[in-house]
């Protein structure tokens, strides 16, 4: 009793909360702040310079598409070079790529800056979240990397209702230098870190093999994929959907939904670490998939903000617990590249989602987006119950 009783003192006094672990949150915050910003106001820009709704969902997502190419390189090099190099060159890319929407009048233009982008965006966050992993105690990952949430989190909560606002009373240009310059707090900020050394291979006569995903990432990553899809829908057209709605205070949904995504941060890592991701991830699908239909009904503010709810509080829970369980599985010389796995299906789902449903809300308008997207979280939903069941039958 007395061993077990130490064991657990211990573990209790592993802390998260160290001078590196804020750092990184910080940073995360100010690139997240400097993204998201540009998350709602982007659309806006697109139709300023005569593009269309299919062209919006295109320049939305090829940011994401070519983030997920280079993921796994950026993978790749995290086990290679260390972390410090790749976290460094996405945020010198994110800045450059940025602040040159300030100075664009061509959607050609934008449209190759935006594959600039997510080359920055896709070292950047493989890094970021990789770097938070290495300095969280790993039987404290769940809850930890719901802490390291919280910074992207409170962007959220900031960014698109700062963006808004300031795209009505200031220019495109100076909106895109300031959201640049968050990109160099982060910088300033990641310069501080500690950086974990590159975990050593077990056998040295081995060598860090290039591919482009971790095997025991996979499962949870085809789950993310399924969900991240109804993040493209909202975030490309929700505001373009509540104007056609004739609805006022788009700010309010993205300040609702962040306001409940860090509520979530606060316990569902803590019951992915004592429970496991069963008792997170169905009640937490099962919210954002009335989230959807409560969008693709969307009569007034009062649904839009409720649906804001359901989405964050079901994301919130669902996506640390997904990302802890794609790191947990992985060898500690892989960490790196199971990150790498998971973002890919993340930029993948936000990717393919913007695509798809710009075609759709040109042919049968943006309510369908949301019932589509709600198909999507049930898929998942689904395939999550089938590998429950058949990782039974395999241990029966």
């Amino acid at each position: 009793m007395k061993s077990q009783e130490a064991v657990k003192t211990a573990l209790r006094k592993e802390k998260i909360w160290t001078r590196d672990f804020i750092l990184i949150c910080l940073a995360n915050f100010f690139i997240f702040l400097g993204f998201q910003m540009t998350l709602p106001t982007l659309p806006l820009f697109v139709k300023e310079l005569g593009g269309s709704d299919q062209l919006i969902g295109i320049i939305v997502g090829v940011f994401t598409f070519s983030a997920l190419l280079l993921r796994p390189y950026a993978g790749h090099t995290l086990e290679s070079k260390g972390r410090q190099f790749v976290y460094m060159l996405g945020l010198v890319i994110f800045v450059i790529s940025v602040g040159s929407f300030a100075f664009i009048t061509s959607i050609v233009i934008l449209f190759m800056m935006r594959v600039v982008q997510g080359v920055g965006w896709g070292f950047s966050t493989t890094a970021t979240g990789t770097i938070a992993t290495d300095l969280i105690p790993s039987e404290r990952r769940g809850e930890g990397m719901g802490y390291f949430g919280l910074s992207g989190n409170l962007a959220l909560a900031f960014g698109p209702t700062l963006g808004l606002t300031l795209a009505g009373k200031i220019t495109f240009m100076q909106l895109f230098l300031i959201c640049g310059s968050m990109g160099v707090l982060a910088l300033l900020l990641s310069s501080k870190i500690r950086y974990k050394k590159v975990e050593a291979l077990p056998d040295k006569s081995t060598t860090v093999k290039f591919d482009i995903f971790e095997k025991t990432a996979i499962q949870p990553s085809v789950l993310l994929f399924f969900i991240t899809v109804t993040f493209g829908g909202i975030a490309s057209f929700l505001p373009l959907y509540a104007a056609q709605k004739h609805i006022n205070g788009i700010e309010l949904y993205f300040l609702v939904y962040a306001i409940f995504l860090m509520v979530s941060r606060t316990f569902a890592g803590r019951i992915y670490d004592k429970k496991g991701h069963l008792y997170v991830f169905l009640p937490g699908t099962a919210m954002v998939l009335i989230a959807m239909a409560l969008l693709s009904w969307l009569p007034n503010l009062t649904v839009m903000l409720v649906a804001a709810g359901f989405y964050g509080l079901g994301f919130g829970s669902v996506q640390p617990a997904l990302q802890a369980w794609a790191v947990d599985k992985a060898p500690s010389y892989r960490k790196g590249m199971a990150n790498a796995t998971f973002f890919s299906f993340f930029d993948l789902g936000v990717g393919l989602g913007a695509i798809v449903f710009g075609q759709l809300a040109g042919i049968w308008g943006y309510y369908a987006i949301y019932v589509t997207a709600a198909g999507s979280v049930a898929i998942s939903m689904l395939l999550y119950v089938y590998l429950l069941i058949r990782s039974r039958k395999i241990v029966s």
